[in-house]
């Protein structure tokens, strides 16, 4: 006699996933840091809660959303594109991909501003390029009585820049221009770019990188056509005695100093990132027409 048949009702529900499982799955796809961080992601919770209880109960959807993530991840999509957070100096940031992704990198061009406006009562300062808003943000949260202007080509990360600053409550004028075409006469005591400066077919296009605005990677033959502009046009955008820092390509430090000579600046000299790699250089305007 067969036995009777069983119900929809009487079959058990799969049990849902724990969150301890599904980081256990996942990294067979990507980095373990990685997996850990999205699923941080997409439960709302901190690293100390998650190992706290990595028996937590993870909803169907949540499962779903996550194993996404993880895949694209491992298809090179960057890790700050899926969380859409970036830390830079301190400040977590908003990221899309519609600006560049805040590097550890451009931190020193901070530093070396802070190093020198710090002594400055009321810095004009302004911030070319300025995609998430990360260098002027740090600048005007470090200094709260600088005036920072910060300028972009592209409305759409003039719009992240600006949901950054309202998330922080950093005071910055946003502009939208190119370089300093809608600047006019304004002069300040102090410029820093983090423009575009990889050469058109460099191989390291060809990695994760590839998934971030190309406007914001690559000028040029030789990557140095926005530099050079930005250059050329510093003197009549600084007061006297006002600085210019500019970040680079690590083989570009020699190019960029002979830029910066030709343009009438004083005193080019370069830094070196925690790497040892000269990343960031910068001069001086004397206030004369031409020091060359």
């Amino acid at each position: 006699m067969s036995e009777p048949a069983t119900g929809p009702s009487q079959v058990p529900a799969a049990p849902e996933p724990t969150a301890g499982g599904l980081l256990a799955a996942a990294r067979q796809l990507a980095d373990a840091a990685d997996v850990r961080l999205l699923l941080q992601h997409v439960l709302d919770l901190s690293h100390a809660q998650l190992i706290a209880r990595p028996e937590r109960r993870v909803t169907s959807a949540q499962a779903e959303q996550y194993s996404a993530l993880v895949r694209r991840r491992a298809a090179g999509e960057p890790l700050a594109y899926l969380t859409g957070r970036r830390e830079f100096y301190g400040l977590d940031l908003i990221v899309t991909p519609a600006v560049l992704i805040p590097r550890p990198e451009t931190e020193l061009l901070v530093d070396i501003a802070l190093d020198v406006l710090r002594g400055h009562p009321a810095p004009l300062v302004l911030d070319l390029g300025t995609g998430s808003g990360a260098i002027a943000l740090a600048l005007g949260r470090a200094l709260p009585a600088a005036h920072v202007v910060a300028v972009d080509r592209f409305a759409q990360a003039l719009a992240v820049a600006r949901q950054n600053a309202e998330q922080h409550a950093v005071a910055v004028e946003f502009l939208c221009s190119d370089w300093y075409a809608a600047l006019g006469s304004r002069r300040f005591d102090a410029i820093l770019a983090n423009p575009p400066y990889v050469a058109a077919g460099d191989p390291h296009l060809s990695g994760e990188i590839r998934h971030e605005p190309v406007s914001a990677l690559v000028s040029g033959a030789d990557g140095l056509d926005d530099l050079r502009q930005i250059i050329a046009g510093a003197a009549q955008h600084l007061n006297p005695r006002g600085c210019i820092w500019v970040e680079h390509g690590c083989d570009q430090a020699r190019a960029v100093r002979e830029l910066f000579r030709a343009a009438g600046l004083a005193d080019p000299v370069s830094w070196n990132d925690l790497a040892g790699l000269p990343r960031v250089s910068g001069a001086s305007w004397s206030g004369a027409e031409s020091r060359r």
